[in-house]
Formats: structure tokens, C-alpha cells, sequence
């Protein structure tokens, strides 16, 4: 294996959104308030307005992905424009993916806007309001195939292998209260074990998101035609848990799949530890660092401008 070498970043996805983010970048840095601008004449709706303000529909998926990735290209660029910051390899949870695309140079930040857009949509529509549900399992060496194998009667699937400590369940609301009495039942001997329903509209990465993965694969198609994949290679895939291949097919079989298929960001974040010698987390929100932490690797988050400020100030001293 090749000697680590670089920076990597990684983004969050959605969950990480709060009422401000970004607003320290927007207000301080002449490219980050182009970013939102660009993305309000995009979407066709006022994208700083609902990051900075108190409108509720943030917490909506169909707003908050596209939110979400302006924010953090628009932290990204204003990175770039203060300290030059140059990141080699990069990587995203779920949503994150797509900003770690743009990123990479691999997709054009217009066309991301308006695939997570859909993207939301989709999902917030693909299964009746109340009808699916999540829960975060929270536990020490969790055994994704056992969790697997304990759920399989029931309507459930893995969504997201997050860490050793935290694998995230998705599928049926009905189902959801079994599931964690059988799941304590497996995992709750003789160790700590929480679980913990998530506040979300619908069961995201489950089997029931395959009805929108046709809809979503024929929006992705136009990829092909302005895609430069050249640099994919540095990008992880949640869906492989790998990097992607420099193969534009293979990038839009990738991100289909990745609506219904388990989120494997355990490997993402061994692949991304075994070429970076650092890593940083540029987000609203910082749950990439603890996921991290826990396989004893070192992240550094940026949430903040003053956040920035102190890490890039630091090491430049």
C-alpha cells in the first residue's frame, strides 16, 4: 500500500443543517456570498434566506440537501480563497457525497444543486409522511452482518454502518419499536446500548427508496454529457464503501444505488485514513469527526469561520 500522503475533506449530510449555518462565511467572504447567489438564481428560491432565517422548512429534505451542499461549497470556496486550502482526497456521508463530487472537480456545482433538489423530492415523496422511520443503534463493536441477520424478518434494513459504535436502522415506523427490543436483546449484553428513534420524514437508504430510483437514475443520465470524472478517483463511493472508478456509468450506478443501499461509511473513512496523513470536516455540523474518533483517527472540524480562522492560523504560526 502506497505511503499516505495529503489532505483529505469530508462532508456531512443531511442532519447537520441549522438556522445560521454558513452565515459567518457569507457575511466576511466575497466568494462565499456569490455561492448562495449562484445557488438562489439555480433553485429559483432564496437559499441564503432559508439557511440564515428561522424558516422551519429547512428540516424539510427537499430543502435541506440543496441547503446543505451550498453551504459547504460555499465554506469550501472560502477556504480556498483565505488559505489556499487544497484538499487531495475527498469524502461524504450520504447527502455529503454530492458535495464531495463538486468538490473533486468531478461535478459541476449547478447540476449537483439541482440533482439533490430532485433528490430530496423524491425521497420526502417516496413513501406516505409517518409511514417510515430510523433509529441510531449505539453500541461498542457492532457487527453489521448480526444486525442484519436480526432484522431480516422485519421490514428494517441497515441505512448506515456509521461506525463500530453506531450502525442507523431504516423502514417501516411500525417496525421500529421491535426492532430495538430484538436488536438489545443481541447487543445489550453485559455493555451500554441506546437506542435512539431519529426525527425524520422517511426511511432514507432502505429498499423502500427503490421506487424512486428509476426517476432518480433518468435525471442522473444528463451526468454523462458534463461530467469530468478524471479526478472520481480520490472521491469515496457510500455505496462501494471504496473509491469510485474514473467511469461516468459507474459514478451514476453508484450514486442510484446509494438511495437504497446501505451507507458504508466505516470503510469510506478507513479508505480515506489509509491515503490522507490529515483530515478535515467542513460542514454545518461536525458528526464526521466523532464517527472518526472512534477508529482512532484524528479529525478536525470547521463549522465555523472562527473555527477556520484558529486551525489554517495555527498551523501557518
Amino acid at each position: 500500500m502506497a505511503e499516505a500522503s495529503g489532505m483529505a475533506v469530508v462532508f456531512p449530510g443531511q442532519g447537520s443543517q441549522r438556522h445560521g449555518m454558513g452565515k459567518d462565511f457569507y457575511d466576511a467572504i466575497p466568494v462565499c456570498r456569490e455561492t448562495y447567489d449562484e445557488a438562489s438564481d439555480i433553485l429559483r428560491w432564496d437559499v441564503a434566506a432559508m439557511c440564515f432565517g428561522d424558516d422551519e422548512r429547512l428540516n424539510l429534505t427537499e430543502y435541506a440537501q440543496p441547503c446543505i451542499l451550498a453551504t459547504e461549497i460555499a465554506m469550501l470556496r472560502g477556504l480556498e480563497s483565505l488559505y489556499a486550502f487544497r484538499p487531495e482526497y475527498f469524502g461524504g456521508h450520504s447527502l455529503g457525497e454530492y458535495t464531495a463530487l463538486v468538490a473533486a472537480g468531478v461535478v459541476p456545482f449547478s447540476k449537483a444543486l439541482e440533482l439533490v433538489s430532485l433528490r430530496g423530492h423524491l425521497m420526502q415523496e417516496a413513501m406516505p409522511a409517518g409511514s417510515g422511520g430510523m433509529a441510531a443503534v449505539i453500541s461498542q463493536d457492532m457487527d453489521v452482518a448480526l444486525v442484519t441477520e436480526t432484522l431480516k424478518e422485519l421490514p428494517i434494513d441497515v441505512a448506515n454502518d456509521n461506525s463500530p459504535n453506531q450502525v442507523v436502522i431504516s423502514g417501516h415506523s411500525s417496525s421500529i419499536p421491535l426492532a430495538g427490543e430484538r436488536l438489545a436483546a443481541v447487543f445489550g449484553k453485559g455493555k451500554s446500548f441506546r437506542f435512539v428513534p431519529l426525527n425524520v420524514s422517511a426511511p432514507f437508504h432502505s429498499r423502500f427508496m427503490n421506487a424512486i430510483r428509476e426517476a432518480f437514475r433518468e435525471a442522473l443520465q444528463a451526468l454523462l454529457t458534463i461530467v469530468s470524472p478524471g479526478n472520481a478517483h480520490r472521491v469515496t463511493s457510500n455505496f462501494t464503501g471504496f473509491f469510485h472508478s474514473n467511469d461516468g456509468r459507474a459514478i451514476i450506478d453508484r450514486l442510484t444505488a446509494q438511495l437504497s443501499g446501505t451507507v458504508r461509511w466505516r470503510e469510506n473513512m478507513k479508505a480515506i485514513a489509509e491515503c490522507a496523513t490529515s483530515i478535515v470536516e467542513v460542514g454545518p455540523g461536525r458528526p464526521l469527526r466523532e464517527f472518526f474518533k472512534t477508529t482512532g483517527v484524528q479529525c478536525q472540524s470547521i463549522i465555523t469561520l472562527s473555527a477556520a480562522t484558529r486551525l489554517f492560523e495555527q498551523k501557518l504560526s
